[in-house]
């Protein structure tokens, strides 16, 4: 897997058009064979929200480190992430002592109070920063990327051999993520083992990441090497998480990722992840080629599970 082979998905702006849809599930069931990631462009997305969500990002990691540790995220995962604060203890592919080098903004769905799940885990209220316009282009660009999202689970559906509506009911309350990561550079002295991201898998359903123009993020391979996925303009990277994987029982794999920023400049990039509701059991889906013999998980229990080994203020409240 190189740059030139990497696939790119055209999405042609989401026809409706059946026959079109079908193509398009086509492509993107052959782009996600073999390594689960793929570029999209046409995506649907306008430049202009592209554009206003990374301003508001780098907007909010210029404020002063008290201004954002006012935001430290709360137990709802919602909030600021300092740097150092997680070290990925649940790598499949790798063993990680070392923090990641990166800081972020997290932002969730949002919940009303009146809401059913107000207050559940991963369901309680977003943290705003002092940045003018930053809920705005919030708003703007999630409205945007859900119906992405949305559209990506309809080809998803038939591209596994299902109705276009087949998965409609794993997001009907879906668990969404958007995450303003800041990547300084690495230091020259970094050691073997420190990273700006260490290699993980995502865990839900779906990631979508906007990219900066700075190289960085590195994709394993099923040969076990580890390739770079540079930044394409106009595109999103697609990549399978590990419900999509249960699902489709490894039709298509959630392959490890990791981030080095060995550049001389901070790098951005904003991973916007579409999962199922909490509640939701997650399985082989009827109809899929069996391939191992894993037995189901609810997606809470998993990602939670995940998330109080992976996450310093998870540790310090259990």
């Amino acid at each position: 897997m190189s740059h030139a082979t990497l696939p790119t998905v055209d999405l042609q702006h989401r026809p409706g058009d059946p026959l079109r849809q079908r193509a398009l599930a086509r492509a993107l069931d052959e782009a996600l064979q073999g390594v689960g990631f793929c570029y999209i462009s046409a995506a649907g997305v306008s430049a202009e929200s592209v554009a206003e969500i990374f301003a508001a990002s780098k907007a909010f990691h210029r404020l002063p480190a008290e201004t954002k540790n006012a935001l430290a995220i709360n137990r709802y995962h919602r909030g600021y992430i300092a740097p150092a604060s997680s070290v990925i203890r649940t790598s499949s592919v790798a063993k990680v002592s070392q923090p990641n080098l990166s800081d972020s903004f997290m932002w969730m769905h949002e919940v009303a109070k009146t809401a059913p799940d107000y207050g559940r885990p991963l369901n309680g209220p977003n943290q705003w920063p002092p940045v003018p316009g930053f809920k705005e282009a919030v708003a703007r660009y999630t409205a945007e990327m859900d119906a992405l999202a949305r559209y990506l689970v309809q080809l998803i559906a038939i591209a596994l051999g299902i109705a276009s509506d087949g998965l409609a009911r794993f997001f009907e309350r879906p668990t969404v993520w958007l995450r303003l990561l800041h990547y300084p550079p690495l230091p020259d002295d970094v050691q073997d083992n420190q990273w700006s991201a260490a290699p993980h898998t995502d865990y839900g359903f779906i990631t979508l990441l906007a990219q900066d123009t700075s190289p960085g993020l590195e994709i394993r391979g099923i040969d076990g090497q580890w390739r770079p996925a540079p930044p394409r303009p106009d595109t999103f990277v697609l990549n399978v998480a590990d419900m999509l994987e249960r699902m489709c029982d490894n039709r298509w794999p959630s392959s490890a990722h990791r981030v080095r920023n060995t550049g001389t400049r901070a790098r951005f990039s904003i991973p916007y992840f579409y999962d199922p509701h909490i509640d939701c059991r997650i399985e082989r889906l009827p109809g899929i080629e069996a391939r191992t013999e894993r037995e189901g998980v609810i997606f809470g229990d998993y990602v939670l599970e995940r998330l109080n080994r992976n996450y310093a203020y998870r540790q310090s409240a259990l």
